[in-house]
């Protein structure tokens, strides 16, 4: 018996406020249909269905029946009201759809800046002034030939390989020059010709959320332009693990997020350049790090095996590639170097940052850590490197919470309750929208000292603050009345569960590194907090939830983005590069699920307050 082919239909989109319109498929979800037109929704939980990030509001037309997730997350009288979510929503006839602000993508705040290294230049590619000799009939050898041996009788180096493109453009450039330039040398090949002296370098962090590009002057190793971006592939969800399961569903799937990234490096590139006014292809050498889910679609490489027990990337080693052959427009032959990768969860972003630190040299009990959706953790006991990843999910960034945003203008990211007065802050005295990761866990801690908050992280129905929405119970930071009517933004119970998983999740991973090496929390000299989220929070709120070790605060050190930093380093010194191959071998990590105490120590992490972790076992403090 033969199937009925279902018709699939084109329908007219428009997208308000953005006043963006165009033609979808019927078998396109509202959400696949903005990222088509180029409008770039949230999806925090990459279309599962788990989150609100994607909300939207049917002005007019027709879209398919409510799923059973959305019947859970919107209430009946928000269902009756048009809200759904885009990729659970289908059109059935032309369509009006709202946005409302918190579900687009909007600019986000960037942390380029990391505490400067200042090193010697070490080139990887050394630069040559020669003079060639004219062809005559006399000297009938070919340009490159003749190129070639004034090389080496004038400045004594041999290369024996010419990269490709310079070959092609080699014959035209010489004339063009009047036989005189700069011969561009990477160990024995010659990468490039050039009329300036001038040779620039891109070194570039590619984050699960953000990209920091930074073009630097390799002849003094001093940056010249930086800029960090948005990740666009956050519109296939905010954490590794929903990408990786785009990118296994095709082909075609797993290219388009290798193109996402590396369209929008390029743009970067484009970017940096113009405001110092060079060109991309003056940029003769490059070195790009990030996680390694990250690493492997920038560079189309398999992924499903990282997903899978037990968690195993296609390379660890470093790579060195022409930059051509991963789809970045910068000199023809220029090659990218990528750092090395530790483990299927912490990748050569963490290498980078280990080396921005000198972590190979460290004396003491030093612990480093990078909260984000995957918090990359190592301990260093005198120059011995143990490190792990906790699966902290996005909570920490406003990903699984009802009111959580990433840091753009309006998000609430300070939060201060005195006496059941709430003061707060929003990014650029905006509005408030929602709140992101540091107020949400400025937030977290200033209702558990309010006594909101019970240890457990139960909210208390009797205090003054508290009410119910129907569903569950939530303490109001911004009302209706300050909103002008707008929905109240609120922190849930449900958003407290998700904190404390977060939470629990990365105190677990220190306290299993410190019994791995025999240490306590007490012998930490010194916590190094990395990223952009480690760059923004209240020390204090994270110590009072239980998010970080009771210690001194002079013993917590943030370094802002120390990935972007090891990137520049590797950038302008070999020497750095071979460094780092060497800290990523000789770190070895851990996989937490494996350790026995596992369980027990991420139970007892999820409570709120001071207290010391050992065997599992929970011990309050008092802080004096």
């Amino acid at each position: 018996m033969n199937k009925v082919k279902q018709t699939i239909e084109q329908y007219k989109m428009d997208f308000e406020p953005v006043g963006r319109r165009g033609q979808c498929n019927s078998d396109s979800s509202v959400l696949e249909c903005a990222h088509q037109l180029g409008i770039n929704i949230k999806s925090v939980c990459g279309s599962q269905g788990k989150c609100r990030s994607c909300k939207v509001k049917i002005l007019d037309g027709k879209v398919s029946e409510p799923t059973l997730s959305e019947k859970e997350i919107f209430s009946e009288k928000e269902c009756d009201q048009g809200w759904r979510l885009a990729c659970k929503s289908y059109p059935l006839n032309d369509c009006k759809i709202y946005l409302p602000p918190e579900s687009i993508t909007a600019p986000q705040r960037t942390q380029t800046e990391g505490l400067e290294i200042n090193i010697l230049p070490e080139p990887v590619i050394n630069s040559y002034k020669i003079a060639v000799n004219p062809p005559s009939f006399s000297d009938l050898r070919g340009d490159a030939d003749r190129l070639l041996e004034t090389l080496n009788l004038t400045h004594n180096i041999s290369c024996n390989k010419i990269d490709i493109d310079v070959m092609r453009d080699l014959s035209p450039k010489l004339r063009t020059c009047n036989w005189k330039c700069n011969v561009l040398v990477r160990k024995d090949e010659i990468i490039g010709l050039s009329l300036s002296d001038r040779k620039l370098g891109f070194a570039v962090d590619l984050g699960t959320t953000k990209i920091a590009g930074y073009l630097v002057d390799l002849n003094s190793g001093k940056t010249i332009a930086t800029k960090g971006i948005m990740n666009p592939q956050i519109g296939y969800g905010e954490d590794i693990i929903s990408r990786i399961t785009h990118a296994i569903q095709s082909p075609a799937e797993a290219a388009r997020l290798k193109n996402l990234v590396v369209n929008s490096v390029n743009d970067l590139v484009g970017d940096l350049c113009s405001n110092i006014g060079a060109k991309a292809d003056e940029i003769v050498d490059a070195v790009i790090v990030g996680n390694t889910a990250i690493h492997h679609l920038f560079l189309n490489l398999p992924v499903k095996q990282l997903a899978e027990s037990p968690f195993i990337p296609a390379i660890i080693n470093a790579l060195d590639i022409k930059a051509r052959d991963a789809g970045l427009q910068i000199a023809p032959g220029a090659f990218i170097h990528l750092l090395p990768n530790i483990a299927g969860f912490v990748g050569a972003d963490h290498t980078a940052a280990l080396l921005s630190i000198d972590a190979g040299n460290s004396e003491g009990v030093v612990l480093v850590i990078d909260i984000g959706t995957n918090t990359e953790i190592s301990l260093i006991v005198n120059g011995k490197i143990v490190s792990a990843s906790c699966a902290s999910g996005p909570a920490f960034e406003g990903g699984h919470i009802k009111y959580g945003m990433r840091a753009s203008g309006g998000a609430i990211e300070d939060i201060l309750i005195t006496n059941g007065e709430i003061q707060y802050q929003t990014i650029d005295g905006a509005a408030p929208v929602g709140i992101c990761g540091s107020g949400i866990l400025d937030a977290l801690a200033q209702l558990y000292l309010a006594g909101v908050l019970d240890k457990s992280g139960r909210m208390s129905k009797d205090h003054p603050g508290v009410r119910s929405n129907g569903k569950y119970l939530e303490f109001v930071i911004v009302s209706e009345e300050e909103r002008n009517g707008q929905e109240a933004i609120a922190v849930t119970q449900s958003d407290i569960r998700e904190l404390q998983l977060a939470k629990s999740a990365i105190r677990t991973g220190i306290q299993l590194l410190l019994e791995a090496k025999g240490c306590t929390e007490n012998d930490i000299t010194q916590i190094i907090i990395a990223g952009a989220f480690g760059s923004y929070i209240n020390v204090d709120s994270a110590v009072t939830v239980g998010l970080l070790p009771c210690l001194p605060v002079e013993r917590f050190k943030q370094v802002g983005n120390a990935a972007g930093i090891g990137a520049k380093m590797a950038l302008i010194s070999s020497g750095k590069r071979l460094e780092a191959q060497n800290l990523a071998s000789r770190t070895h990590y851990i996989e937490l699920s494996t350790v026995p105490a596992f369980m027990h120590t991420f139970v007892q992490a999820g409570y709120l307050g001071l207290y010391r972790l050992s065997g599992g076992k929970r011990m309050e403090i008092n802080k004096e």
